[in-house]
């Protein structure tokens, strides 16, 4: 740990008293090096450390003078002692897992051994996700685990927090939403903005002084009375920071594009208005990214056209619709709204592929044979005029009924992205197909009932060809000069053996086996298990901890292979509409049609990492609103036993999914009282002490709901095994 060399003279044990002595000079060098920077007397160190011996007190001050000789201790005028240790310092963010510790993530993880473990009183007031600086201790704590202290703040993540407003007759204090903001925020009565007891808001922190149990707050603004539906979707929206509208700026520039086409730029493409073409989306979609056109060949081949809406041909850089894009980064899909990256002048008008209306596209077309081989595609800007609108629903059904509009190309094209489908899957891709859970809301948002997303031919059908047109971008790209060119990839890593190892062990609970012999068949056994698990209780549960065992996919100017997709280099070109990595390759893809040589990779790849970091937040608090309708819906559901999945263990509670509903709650460990429960973290299980009873990831449990909390968005259950019931609390506060 870049200690000075002559420090290993004052741990010499030469047996009797010297013994004794080098043992108190390393408590006190190690009480010393933990508290790096800070200056104690001879007394402080021994109240510190707990001596009561009079003979060892008595030794005390020698032994310190012994460590300030040989330079492991320094000593000032006043007679206090420091640490001159050369301490390591890492930087990284904090993962504020509970109010008793947190977590720091270094940013250079290969300069420590795994996360720091930081408790509450080290932390300097960091809170969840600030940018920190942390001295780490040299010797490990007493859970094995490396351990720091929190040095300085070196960037705050949120100064701005969503929560409820409890209110006394002097003072205040909000209590947040977020899990992992521990700390109430202190308000002055004259910093509510009018808010009342009960209602929600959004603090702004704005002191916090060294010392205080709490920060100190005022409220910037008042979202109405907690458990209302619009109040809460604000609140989320809030938490994850997330626009509530567009800038007036960027409005204003998107009122003013033109909607009439000019002679001038359908010359400069390639005419499609007159070939067979059609959009397939959810039937309340507004916002139509990808059009699709068919025709035969003379030759007797077949030629399908991926023709994606042209938005940054009305998008231009350095604009405020460029700007307002990139922040967004991505359109956000909440239980009940969209909040759209684009303004609905494009989203829903000029870029939206509408039928009956022509449209500036970017396309990827393909000749395909019979068996759905490429035989030659073509990459460039069209012109398109969408014969129908149709919703995924009312394609399928012309399908299998054999009738309908365009049923005969419906049909054909659904053949060949079969084939297209099968040989993916042939080369080594991954079958995962994730349970969706859809809401029914009535008109005050409340829901009703829930259904399960069906993922029929057609929408698979759809996600064929955009990947084969994302596919073949990609690659255009990376041929052109083996990578050297700068382009916006889509990456998966491979995953790692470990955690597949862990997941296989899960997965074998449930009577299901994986081979992992051979690393080049993970694939394989993969779909083997995803295909057996269909249709039965475990089956949300498996492919839940099966994607958490993967790597995540992002984006990134290095031109790697996505593993899951089983494809060497891969892209998002097909959705401009939503996602501005989109937007970033239609961009470059332009630029190199055009003969353009290839920019700068460093600004591309800070583009790519803002984007996956908005994906992430999107995703983020799309689950959340779910699961504020998951904990709503539980809260009104029929107070009854169900049956559950165990589907994780912590030491502090088991997680049970609901078969029926699919929600998620939680039993804590402190309500168990049949018995004492150890954690077994490597088994992912719970053992009583005296019965020996486990409790295991898998098992399958009847439960009840006791408890639903609106503000947190928990629901608390208990196992189904006793007769006495308690009343239910619904905490909707």
């Amino acid at each position: 740990m870049g200690r000075k060399s002559n420090r290993k003279s004052s741990n010499k044990q030469n047996g009797g008293k010297k013994t004794d002595a080098a043992s108190l000079a390393r408590r006190i060098l190690q009480f010393l090096d933990a508290n790096y920077g800070q200056e104690f007397n001879a007394k402080q160190i021994i109240k510190k450390l707990d001596i009561r011996d009079s003979l060892t007190k008595g030794g005390v001050e020698p032994v310190l003078h012994k460590l300030v000789e040989n330079g492991s201790v320094s000593k000032s005028p006043r007679n206090y002692f420091s640490s001159t240790q050369d301490p390591d310092f890492i930087e990284g963010t904090v993962d504020f897992v509970n109010p008793r510790f947190a977590f720091v993530i270094p940013d250079n993880p290969e300069k420590v051994d795994g996360d720091i473990l930081v408790k509450e009183a080290d932390l300097k007031q960091a809170l969840d996700g600030d940018k920190v600086r942390v001295m780490v201790y040299p010797l490990k704590g007493k859970t094995g685990r490396t351990e720091g202290k929190v040095l300085e703040i070196l960037e705050r993540d949120r100064d701005e927090f969503v929560g409820r407003v409890e209110i006394s007759p002097r003072f205040a204090f909000v209590v947040p939403d977020f899990k992992k903001m521990h700390k109430d925020i202190f308000v002055h009565r004259g910093d509510l903005m009018g808010a009342e007891h009960n209602e929600k808001v959004i603090v702004k922190m704005t002191e916090w002084r060294e010392g205080d149990k709490n920060p100190t707050g005022k409220v910037i603004r008042v979202l109405g009375k907690a458990g209302v539906h619009e109040v809460e979707i604000h609140s989320i929206m809030a938490e994850f920071g997330l626009p509530f509208e567009y800038p007036q700026e960027a409005d204003q520039e998107a009122n003013a594009i033109p909607e009439k086409i000019t002679s001038k730029e359908i010359n400069a493409r390639r005419d499609f208005r007159d070939v067979t073409t059609f959009t397939i989306d959810p039937a309340d979609a507004k916002d139509f990214d990808d059009a699709i056109s068919y025709r035969k060949l003379e030759n007797g081949n077949l030629e399908v056209g991926v023709h994606i809406a042209d938005v940054t041909h009305y998008v231009k850089p350095k604009t405020a619709l460029e700007k307002e894009a990139y922040d967004r980064a991505t359109s956000v899909y909440l239980v009940d709204r969209t909040i759209p990256m684009l303004p609905e002048r494009l989203s829903n008008g000029l870029c939206s592929l509408r039928p009956h209306e022509d449209k500036l596209t970017f396309a990827c077309v393909f000749e395909m044979d019979s068996n759905a081989n490429v035989v030659n595609h073509w990459i460039g800007r069209t012109i398109i005029h969408s014969d129908r609108r149709f919703a995924y629903e009312e394609a399928q059904e012309n399908i299998d009924n054999q009738s309908g509009d365009f049923f005969q190309e419906l049909t054909l094209l659904n053949d060949l992205a079969k084939q297209v489908r099968k040989r993916r899957f042939q080369h080594g891709a991954v079958n995962f197909e994730t349970v969706e859970v859809k809401f029914k809301l009535d008109e005050n948002g409340t829901p009703l009932g829930l259904m399960i997303k069906e993922r029929k031919d057609i929408h698979k059908m759809i996600e064929e060809f955009m990947l084969l047109a994302n596919k073949y971008v990609a690659e255009f790209i990376f041929k052109k000069r083996s990578g050297a060119d700068t382009f916006v990839y889509r990456t998966h890593d491979s995953p790692d053996m470990e955690k597949l190892e862990t997941f296989s062990g899960f997965a074998k609970r449930f009577g299901h086996q994986m081979d992992l012999d051979n690393e080049k068949k993970i694939s394989s056994a993969l779909n083997k298990l995803m295909d057996e698990i269909q249709g039965k209780p475990e089956q949300n549960v498996l492919e839940q901890l099966a994607i958490r065992s993967m790597a995540k996919a992002k984006y990134t100017t290095e031109p790697k292979g996505h593993f899951g997709l089983a494809f060497p280099h891969y892209t998002h070109f097909t959705s401009p509409i939503r996602r501005y990595p989109d937007m970033m390759v239609h961009r470059l893809l332009e630029h190199y049609l055009d003969g353009g040589k290839s920019p700068d990779a460093e600004a591309w790849e800070q583009k790519c990492v803002h984007s996956s970091e908005r994906e992430k937040r999107a995703a983020d608090a799309e689950r959340a609103s779910i699961k504020y309708k998951q904990v709503e819906y539980m809260a009104l559901a029929e107070e009854k036993d169900y049956d559950g999945i165990v589907s994780g263990v912590t030491e502090w509670g088991v997680f049970v999914e609901i078969t029926e509903t699919k929600c998620e709650g939680m039993i804590r460990v402190q309500d168990m009282d049949d018995d004492y429960y150890d954690f077994d973290q490597k088994n992912m299980r719970l053992i009583g002490s005296r019965t020996k009873k486990m409790i295991t990831l898998g098992d399958k449990v009847k439960v009840r709901v006791v408890n639903t909390d609106i503000d947190r968005r928990t629901i608390d259950l208990e196992f189904a095994n006793n007769d006495e019931r308690k009343p239910r609390a619904r905490a909707f506060r």
